[in-house]
């Protein structure tokens, strides 16, 4: 069993850091280049949402990044006590539309849920946590 943790300002300047933390686990657990690179662009893509949306404009808040890895399972959990908003209730993209008349946004979490084995979300004592999980 492994565990690791990353706290992040909701600052897009922070973000750098998460690819880092996401390499870091890789190379702990000997995850090919390419399952990093799914990972990272699925952990990255969920945690962007949070410091983008999650707090109103000019509030400062954080989002927790907890990476469990345990019986080949390879479980991140994000978390942060913003503005109530469950990702995975939105309904996919619909990527069978073209690029004029896809409405803006939904792809990020169509991308996440693609990418990772489970997505599901709880709110539990006023923060979100987003649950991601991947088979390894």
């Amino acid at each position: 069993m492994m565990e690791k943790k990353l706290i992040l300002q909701n600052e897009v300047e922070q973000l750098s850091k998460l690819s880092d933390f996401i390499d870091s686990i890789a190379e702990e657990l000997s995850i090919d280049s390419s399952m990093a690179m799914s990972l990272n662009l699925a952990i990255e893509e969920a945690v962007t949402n949070v410091v983008m949306y999650a707090y109103p404009e000019g509030e400062v808040g954080n989002v927790v990044i907890i990476a469990n890895f345990t019986e080949g399972m390879l479980i991140f959990t994000i978390s942060d006590n913003g503005i109530p908003f469950d990702p995975t209730s939105k309904t996919d993209a619909d990527v069978t539309l073209n690029v004029e008349e896809r409405p803006i946004g939904g792809l990020g979490i169509f991308l996440v849920k693609n990418l990772m084995d489970f997505v599901g979300y709880e709110r539990k004592n006023g923060y979100n946590i987003l649950t991601l999980k991947k088979k390894i």
